[in-house]
């Protein structure tokens, strides 16, 4: 195992074992969605938040799951508020980012989130699809966090 995949195996442990099954089937959906987008992570006080993007930087990112004591969001980081969500299955009402809460990972087989997840793809900044290839890449952790489990 790759560093950084052994880093990210670690920071998933945190968690209690139902929010550990949940963070790595939503984690593989979505990399089967986008298998050569550069996966940066963050374990933050809050989350742990695995972004996905078409570079390293993180202002290029286009979408993240991030996983809390209570659940996993995925989280849309451009024009959320540009998204077309007939469903309103999109939460939050800030200038940029919308989420939607996911219960197991086949909620990301839904039509409607898949639908947003096309949208957020679509109207990226650099297309998901531009990426050189996949990468892991460990971003940031915090030395106090709040308890995962």
């Amino acid at each position: 195992m790759a560093p950084a995949e052994a880093e990210l195996t670690g920071f998933i442990e945190k968690f209690a074992p139902d929010m550990q099954e949940l963070i790595r089937g939503c984690r593989a959906k979505v990399q089967a969605l986008f298998p050569d987008a550069v996966q940066l992570v963050y374990d933050n006080y809050n989350f742990l938040v695995i972004g996905f993007g078409p570079t390293p930087r993180p202002s290029d990112a286009v979408l993240s799951l991030a996983a809390g004591r209570r659940g996993v969001n995925l989280c849309f980081l451009q024009r959320g508020p540009e998204l077309p969500d007939p469903e309103h299955l999109l939460r939050g009402s800030g200038t940029v980012v919308r989420t939607v809460a996911l219960q197991a990972p086949g909620d990301l087989d839904r039509p409607a989130v898949r639908a947003l997840i096309d949208a957020a793809s679509g109207l990226a900044t650099i297309p998901l699809a531009a990426s050189g290839g996949a990468q892991l890449i460990i971003k940031s952790v915090s030395a106090k966090q709040r308890p995962r489990r």
